[in-house]
């Protein structure tokens, strides 16, 4: 009987990782799908016990999951993950088909002590750490981004001359529509964009940094005096190709230092070539406005799964390679911050590519926007993924 039981256990589980391969992005044309491993991990049973239970690494688009079991996850027993319940409970406001069955013990555990939200991670998730493909890049990467703060006019005047815009009406008329350069320099586009302003910045960097973190929170002036709190969130772009201004003061010999304090340092010291130092990136983003309420400005704009980011606790990750809405385990140690903790993949970005990469959202103001300046580590990833019911054995 007791053999006939495993022999149970076993065929559900496999029937359950079956189910899991089947989520599975396929293979790029041309590339070999790797053969599945198998591994035994501990699952964790009532009493505190376990019993070691089979589960296949799986593949997903460059990424491969490997099971392995909590203990492998550092700093796991140290994490205040009521700090990413936030994160999680804005995910389960629009969960993925794989996640949904989850967000109603997920919102019960918010008021739940983090010894209880633990032990619930542990019965109902397994782990994975995340490795790249043979062939890929295996190095992780942890960058960070921000919302930045502004000061801005409704209407031109003296020290606010640089127009943050919306979509232009034209702007699928034109395929890449005009580059930066075109912009600020062609009448005829100027005219395209005359009544799209939505506010007006007092330096050219100033814009260009809002386009580069993709939104902003802005304090405007109105033309009565009045100020309001708006965020600028992201509504499109010209098509153009996005090209690092750092990378090109590297490539000159101009910098050794391509970090945003670096940069500023550079331009304080070159007024004269801003222009030439903008215009090296073509693209430029548009915006809409947003009214920002007392509660939502508690948290940051929201990501490419369609929910507000929580900040420290948001990555942008590579959809490709870990599905929006995932909970993961992040650890990465470097000069800037050290970190280890439980994220939500809430956003994606044109630069994110690859397995083991994450942006990680600072949140808002000077210190995010140190932080995001300078932050370049290496990085670990785990996703924790649902077990089936079959799995958490009584």
């Amino acid at each position: 009987m007791r053999t006939l039981t495993r022999l149970w256990r076993w065929l559900l589980a496999l029937a359950f990782l079956g189910v899991l391969a089947a989520c599975n992005t396929p293979p790029a044309p041309g590339k070999v799908r790797l053969p599945v491993a198998v591994a035994k991990v501990p699952i964790p049973l009532a009493g505190g016990s376990e019993e070691a239970v089979e589960a296949s690494s799986l593949l997903r688009g460059a990424s491969r999951w490997i099971p392995v079991p909590w203990t492998e996850l550092p700093g796991f027993e140290d994490d205040a993950l009521v700090e990413a319940w936030n994160a999680w409970l804005k995910s389960c406001e629009r969960p993925g088909p794989i996640f949904a069955p989850l967000c109603p013990e997920v919102r019960r555990l918010s008021i739940g002590l983090e010894s209880e939200q633990r032990q619930w991670m542990q019965r109902r998730l397994q782990p994975y750490r995340v490795e790249a493909l043979p062939g890929e890049s295996v190095a992780g990467l942890l960058t960070a981004y921000y919302e930045p703060e502004f000061e801005a006019r409704r209407l031109p005047g003296p020290g606010f001359q640089v127009p943050v815009y919306q979509v232009p009406t034209n702007l699928n008329q034109r395929k890449p529509w005009f580059t930066r350069q075109e912009i600020d320099t062609l009448p005829q586009v100027q005219l395209a964009l005359r009544g799209r302003e939505i506010v007006y910045l007092n330096d050219p960097v100033q814009a260009m940094v809002l386009q580069i973190q993709g939104s902003g929170r802005i304090n405007v002036t109105e033309p009565d005096g009045t100020r309001n709190l708006v965020r600028l969130a992201f509504a499109g772009h010209n098509g153009q190709p996005y090209q690092s201004i750092g990378r090109w003061l590297l490539d000159t010999g101009a910098l050794r230092d391509a970090s945003w304090p670096g940069i500023r340092a550079w331009i304080s010291q070159n007024p004269q070539r801003v222009n030439e130092l903008l215009w090296k990136n073509p693209r430029v983003v548009f915006f809409k406005e947003e009214r920002l309420s007392d509660f939502d400005a508690g948290f940051g704009p929201k990501g490419a799964q369609g929910v507000p980011l929580t900040p420290g606790r948001s990555i942008a990750v590579d959809p490709e390679s870990i599905p929006y809405g995932t909970p993961v385990w992040l650890a990465s140690e470097g000069s800037s911050v050290s970190l280890q903790r439980l994220v939500l993949a809430q956003d994606t970005g044109s630069a994110i590519r690859g397995a083991v990469r994450a942006d990680y959202f600072a949140g808002w103001g000077l210190d995010a926007g140190e932080l995001a300046g300078k932050l370049k580590q290496s990085l670990r990833l785990w996703v924790l993924w649902p077990i089936a019911p079959q799995m958490t054995l009584p």
